[in-house]
């Protein structure tokens, strides 16, 4: 239930985030006043749900079963970032995964923020072990981002998704310290660790300086900010939600994974009733493949 929690989170977020790109809607994100709907979610919620159907299909990440799923539900009108366009183009015709993901960015590998955003249900379907998540999380990410940078933002938001639907209370200092011994050293790994030190400084400005706010699209000037938004809004998705898009920079991923992380915790009872309806649905497909 977490995990689906986290994904109906994950999609609001994106959505709602995804409206804050058009200058038209900029004054009311400045007022914390919705744009009328409907909201369309983006890649980051396409792709989560092919997470979340893999996980109820093998109870744990097939990558095969994955890059199938990611390549067969593709819709490039979902604003894919070009280098996903080419790779699930290129699966979709048959082509290796393992290589077309190795190969991205002269073999280094993809360290932007794609297999962080649509991690965080991976998270809480593994809630009641973080370091299960931990693992399961650098499994889903290799299928499309192999950089170590891009495996550590998944990891993080893993963790994080799982710490928030366990039981227990934490500080925000001592949630980013417990997602930080699970993720992986590295600059990400840093970043987390500038995150707890500025976790009891409400300003957002200081935190997108000191961490990005994925302007630059990579996992390093991504997840750390989302980390520091979601651990100082752990029980309110609303105010998670409206302090993250008043970051600006790649709005619906910061958001879809501040709202996946903080839904895991809420449920969907904690997700507000009028966002919901303006909302795109889930596909429907998801519910199909369980």
């Amino acid at each position: 239930m977490c995990a689906l929690d986290s994904l109906h989170g994950l999609g609001l977020g994106d959505a709602l985030g995804s409206q804050f790109f058009y200058r038209h809607n900029y004054h009311a994100l400045y007022e914390r006043r919705v744009p009328p709907g409907p909201w369309s979610w983006t890649d980051d919620t396409e792709m989560a749900c092919s997470i979340y159907a893999v996980l109820c299909r093998f109870r744990s990440i097939d990558q095969d079963a994955l890059a199938a799923s990611f390549a067969e539900r593709y819709d490039s009108a979902r604003k894919y970032g070009t280098a996903m366009n080419r790779l699930l183009r290129q699966v979709r015709e048959g082509g290796a995964w393992r290589e077309l993901a190795g190969g991205l960015f002269g073999g280094q590998g993809s360290w932007g923020n794609g297999a962080a955003m649509r991690v965080a249900p991976l998270g809480g379907w593994f809630a009641e072990d973080p370091g299960e998540a931990a693992r399961q999380a650098m499994v889903s990410a290799a299928v499309t981002h192999t950089h170590p940078e891009a495996v550590a933002g998944a990891v993080a938001v893993a963790v994080a998704a799982a710490l928030a639907a366990g039981s227990g209370r934490l500080t925000p200092r001592a949630f980013l310290d417990a997602v930080g011994q699970l993720t992986p050293s590295g600059r990400v790994h840093g970043g987390i660790g500038v995150a707890c030190d500025l976790v009891d400084i409400p300003s957002v400005a200081v935190a997108v300086e000191q961490l990005g706010n994925g302007r630059n699209i990579s996992a390093l000037d991504t997840v750390p900010f989302a980390l520091w938004a979601a651990a100082r809004n752990l029980d309110d998705y609303e105010e998670a939600i409206w302090t993250t898009a008043s970051a600006g920079g790649d709005v619906d991923t910061t958001c879809a994974i501040v709202g996946g992380i903080v839904a895991a915790r809420v449920g969907r009872q904690g997700l507000p009733a009028a966002w919901r309806s303006a909302c795109e649905p889930l596909p429907a497909w998801v519910d199909s493949e369980k």
